[in-house]
This record gives structure tokens, C-alpha cells and sequence, in this order.
């Protein structure tokens, strides 16, 4: 049994110390009292159903505490996974976060210099980033979760990047092969350096990125030649090469990941003058996106536009960054917008827009109900409803 503290308890930290605390000793470190105490009380902060039925039924050797000193008490582990925004002022991941950790951590340890323990980076960090930091005690291994099913993804990885070629690295691949789901076959493990690591993060994102921006663009031309855009992509996914994940049109991409990564992806390109079209045309792309999408929304002059929910997808809670935001940005100059969001459980403001949290009143209000995702509530208004949306209820 291992003594581990994760820092941030979003989606990455959460799941992470649910999954690691059935075998081993885990705290949680987080700035925020209340997501502490639910969190003690086993009452999950987020939307994630395993994380909420682990919390139900799942002996976790799990202690949620905003106290550094008692955090990193001599921990075998210091997991880091808190945020790291894209700051448009430096075309940069803004790291700080990451940096405080690791100082304060050094810092609070009785005894840093004697001690085995080890740092990871689970934070999403420029390429680069770690070799900056002139310390072999921290390394990066890069996390591919997705918000709403955090937990299954931690218990059931397709691969494992460790940026450690050392032992170091060897042992924290037996932390995880102890804690995933042993009955599943073993994911494959990739020993890098940290460089290499920091780059399949932003890769693998850049291309899941591209993919979305590729079928939004088949959308936008089938919508122009009023042409069933399921057909075509049924088509065209049917080709075992190409696959049918990540093929249903959306209003782009958003999120918290994709947006910041490929940004960064394209800032590590033009920092080097290292030549390049598709990554900044998958930048842009999803910019003429939202233009489009904004622009058919405005065509027949509505006075009232209602956005049906801002979340990214159905199981989540976060809506951070969602590509509906950059909607609205796009359509208050010209219409009033109202939003209906439910995670919001009250009536006020978002973006200057009214939240009204009645939803057929909400329905009543809106000349243009527009939606990301088609759900079952607005089927009786389905002649008012705009959305790109071809694979839903719809």
C-alpha cells in the first residue's frame, strides 16, 4: 500500500484517487472547503456515475483535506491535476498552478532530500515543460479521460505514457497495473521522455480535434446542397480505416481540452517556424464553424433565441469552455438570447443572457430553440428546435 496525495479534485484528480484508493492510502489536496467536505462525506462533486457508485459502495482509503502540511506528509506519491488554461496574452498554457505544487510540496515534505517520493504531472504542460524544470523527481504521464466517465476510463486504459525511462517510471506503471481492472487485458505501456509524452498529449487531442472539425465541415456542405448529412457520413464511416467515433456534427469543438491543446500545438509550431497548415487550419476551422453556425441561427430574424443547455455532452456537469459559448458570443450583438440549463438550479444571468430555468416556459419564450445534442424534452417542439445534431433523438 502506497501513501499518494492528488492534487485537484476535477475529473482527472477525482478519478484518479477513487481508482487508487481501493488499495492504497490517498488524499486529495484541493483549495475548495466545499468540494473537501462532500467529498469526505462521499457525496461526488462532479456528474461521473462510477465515481458517484464507487462512493456508494466501495471501501476508499480516501481523505479530502485543504491542509498542505498534512498533504504532503511524506506521500511515495504527488499526483498533480490541477488547471491549466490557455492564456491568449502568451499564446500559452498558463503552468502556474503546476509550479506552486511542486514548490509547495517540496516545501511542506519533512524531508525532501532524503525522501524516495516522486512527482506526476497530470495537468496538460507545453511541450517542453517538465525538462524546464531541471528536476528528476518529476515527470509527465498524460491522462485521456473524458468528462463523464472519468472513473472507467482510469479503471480501463487502452495505453499508459510514462515520460520516465527509469525506475521511477516502472513503478508508477505497477501502481496502475495494481489499481485497473485486472479481468481486462493489460494496456500497453510507452516509455519516453517527457517531451515526447508532453507531445502525444497535445497529438492525440490535436488529431480528435481535427476529426471533429473534418465532419463539421461535411456538415456545412451537405447543409449548403441540402443533402442528408447522416447518409454521407454513413457512408463514408463505414470504412473500418476511418471508423464511426467522433463523426456526429456539433457546433465545434469545445471543451476544456481540445480548444487549449490544439492552440498550444499550434503556439510549439510557429514558436519554432516549424512549417505546418493542417494544425492551424483545424484552429481556424472551428472558428468559421461557430460563424455558420451563428449565421443560420440569425437567417430568418429571430427576436428571441433560447439555448438549450451548455453543457458539452449528456453524464456531464461542465460546461467550461463549451462550443455553444461561442454561439452566444456570436448572436447577443443581434438577437436577445435566453439559456436553459438545468446545472444551474436557478433563474439569472450567464454571459448577460437569462437563465430561465422553467423549461416550457423557456420553450415558450424562444422564437429558435438551439441545441448542441437533441434530447427527448424538446421533441413537442421539434419544428422550433435548430441543431446539426444527426445521430440523436431527433
Amino acid at each position: 500500500m502506497k501513501k499518494i496525495t492528488v492534487v485537484g479534485s476535477g475529473y482527472v484528480g477525482l478519478a484518479n484517487a477513487t481508482m487508487l484508493a481501493k488499495h492504497n492510502e490517498v488524499t486529495i489536496l484541493d483549495i475548495d472547503g466545499d468540494r473537501v467536505e462532500k467529498i469526505n462525506n462521499r457525496i461526488s462533486p462532479l456528474i461521473d456515475a462510477n465515481i458517484i457508485d464507487s462512493f456508494e459502495k466501495d471501501k476508499l482509503n480516501l481523505v479530502a483535506t485543504t491542509d498542505k502540511r498534512k498533504a504532503y506528509a511524506n506521500p511515495d506519491w504527488v499526483i498533480i491535476a490541477t488547471p491549466t488554461d490557455y492564456c491568449t496574452e502568451t499564446n500559452y498554457f498558463n503552468t502556474k498552478t503546476v509550479e506552486d505544487c511542486i514548490a509547495e510540496a517540496m516545501w511542506n515534505h519533512v524531508d525532501w532530500d532524503k525522501s524516495e517520493t516522486n512527482i506526476v504531472i497530470k495537468s496538460t504542460i507545453p511541450i517542453g515543460f517538465v525538462d524546464s524544470l531541471n528536476n528528476d523527481r518529476v515527470f509527465f504521464s498524460p491522462e485521456f479521460l473524458r468528462e463523464g466517465s472519468a472513473l472507467r476510463d482510469c479503471l480501463r486504459p487502452e495505453r499508459i505514457v510514462v515520460g520516465n525511462q527509469d525506475q521511477a517510471g516502472v513503478d508508477w506503471v505497477e501502481l496502475m497495473y495494481d489499481s485497473i481492472i485486472q479481468n481486462f487485458p493489460m494496456p500497453p505501456v510507452t516509455y519516453c521522455g517527457n517531451r515526447e509524452a508532453e507531445s502525444v498529449k497535445l497529438f492525440a487531442n490535436g488529431y480528435l480535434a481535427m476529426r471533429v472539425a473534418f465532419f463539421n465541415e461535411l456538415d456545412t456542405f451537405a447543409e449548403f446542397h441540402k443533402l442528408d448529412t447522416k447518409q454521407i457520413i454513413e457512408g463514408v464511416v463505414g470504412d473500418s480505416r476511418i471508423g464511426k467515433h467522433y463523426c456526429n456534427p456539433s457546433f465545434g469543438y469545445g471543451g476544456y481540452c481540445f480548444p487549449k491543446d490544439t492552440k498550444q500545438l499550434l503556439a510549439n509550431y510557429k514558436e519554432n517556424r516549424i512549417p505546418n497548415r493542417l494544425i492551424s487550419s483545424v484552429v481556424y476551422s472551428n472558428d468559421i464553424r461557430m460563424d455558420h453556425i451563428a449565421n443560420q441561427i440569425l437567417h430568418n430574424n429571430p427576436k428571441i433565441v433560447g439555448i438549450h443547455r451548455l453543457i458539452m455532452k449528456s453524464g456531464s456537469d461542465n460546461f467550461r469552455s463549451s462550443a455553444i459559448q461561442g454561439i452566444i458570443e456570436r448572436l447577443t450583438p443581434h438577437c436577445k438570447v435566453i439559456i436553459h440549463e438545468p446545472e444551474f438550479g436557478f433563474d439569472g444571468e450567464f454571459m448577460n443572457c437569462v437563465v430561465e430555468s422553467d423549461l416550457n416556459k423557456f420553450k415558450k419564450l424562444s422564437d429558435v430553440i438551439v441545441t448542441n445534442r437533441m434530447e427527448k424534452c424538446l421533441n413537442d417542439v421539434k419544428d422550433k428546435v435548430y441543431t446539426r445534431d444527426v445521430f440523436g433523438d431527433n
